[in-house]
């Protein structure tokens, strides 16, 4: 048994090299200078089969819109008859379709159309979205405008975005090679698939909060290197510079609340207006009693507000408190005088009385 066994794997063996060895075999045909990757043009001359289904597909664009797209839709139309597809405007829903026809020859196309319509509802002018229907030529719409919920502080960041006079969207644009709007909620980009990546990353980290001119900064040096064919198979991170995240002091709060002990519980009800009124017992009075009561507490408080500003009035008409002299004070002065007068009289002793009035006056006091 172990023998029928082996020589059965053997044989699988066998047959599973055959079948690798004709794939392995080198194909008259399959020459050095072919390149597999390269994707050959599809051009009207050279067409692909028509597909055998319709495809469509459909945007809303909003209402701001309407003028410009109703002006230069004829032009919309002529550039996609040329590729074979058709398009229509609904002016009442507000929309724009685009649909594949039995003359289209070019399948993709249909794609690229679906991205012409987007780029039109996103206020992307006519002359630069219809670029898209070319071959090397990609969109991409970002959407930035559920990443921050306070809206002055999304103002704030797109408005970061754009630069003063645009310079930091200028600057984005010639080092991503790609065409950037902001409108909105949403970022709308054209370029090549490098270029859109850049600028996704660019625009999602800016929204929270690193600011743009960090990675230009970035982009910048990669692009000086780029062009150094000595630095073309090392790392360039020795050269990219590494910005620091730093702490800032958030401001304190005026009125810091002390939480208490956590209780699982939710808080007591708070009553209500009626229950009120039931432990009062007003609301088992008339109506007229009601009202009365209402009348006779607006006049209660109208009688207390009226009295505190009588007692603020008449305040002003109060003489001030008299600074009360001490006693001390009073004792020290005293003993003042006296030292004084001691002072005098043995000056006076001292020296020859002028007069006899002078001696006078001085044994008076």
């Amino acid at each position: 048994i172990k023998a029928a066994s082996l020589m059965s794997e053997s044989e699988t063996e066998r047959k599973s090299r055959k079948r690798k060895r004709t794939y392995e075999k080198e194909k008259p045909w399959d020459t050095d200078d072919i390149d597999h990757w390269k994707i050959d043009p599809v051009t009207k001359e050279d067409p692909l089969p028509p597909p055998t289904e319709e495809s469509s597909f459909a945007t809303l664009f909003p209402k701001y819109r309407e003028k410009y797209i109703r002006e230069f839709w004829p032009q919309v139309t002529k550039a996609l008859d040329n590729h074979g597809l058709r398009c229509e405007l609904d002016m009442v829903e507000g929309s724009m379709c685009v649909a594949t026809t039995r003359k289209t020859w070019d399948p993709y196309s249909i794609m690229k159309a679906r991205d012409l319509i987007k780029l039109l509802a996103r206020s992307v002018p006519f002359p630069q979205a219809i670029k898209i229907m070319n071959d090397g030529m990609n969109c991409d719409i970002i959407k930035i405008g559920n990443i921050i919920r306070n809206r002055d502080r999304f103002v704030k960041r797109r408005q970061r975005l754009i630069g003063p006079n645009g310079s930091t969207l200028k600057a984005l644009e010639l080092l991503t090679n790609c065409y950037v709007m902001i409108q909105g909620n949403t970022v709308a980009a054209m370029g090549d698939f490098k270029g859109l990546k850049q600028v996704r990353k660019i625009s999602e980290e800016c929204m929270k909060n690193v600011h743009p001119i960090y990675h230009i900064k970035t982009l910048m040096i990669r692009r000086g290197l780029a062009e150094n064919p000595d630095l073309a198979n090392e790392s360039w991170d020795r050269f990219l510079p590494k910005f620091k995240k730093k702490n800032v002091k958030r401001r304190k709060p005026r009125k810091i609340r002390k939480k208490g002990p956590y209780t699982p519980f939710p808080p007591p009800q708070l009553p209500s207006k009626i229950d009120l009124q039931l432990e009062s017992g007003e609301y088992f009075l008339n109506e007229k009693k009601r009202l009365q009561k209402e009348r006779e507490k607006r006049s209660q408080k109208r009688k207390e507000k009226s009295r505190t500003k009588k007692e603020k009035r008449m305040q002003e008409f109060e003489p001030p408190k008299e600074r009360s002299v001490s006693r001390k004070k009073t004792i020290a002065s005293q003993q003042d005088i006296e030292s004084i007068k001691q002072r005098l009289k043995k000056k006076l002793q001292s020296e020859k009385p002028t007069s006899d009035a002078s001696t006078f006056v001085l044994s008076k006091r």
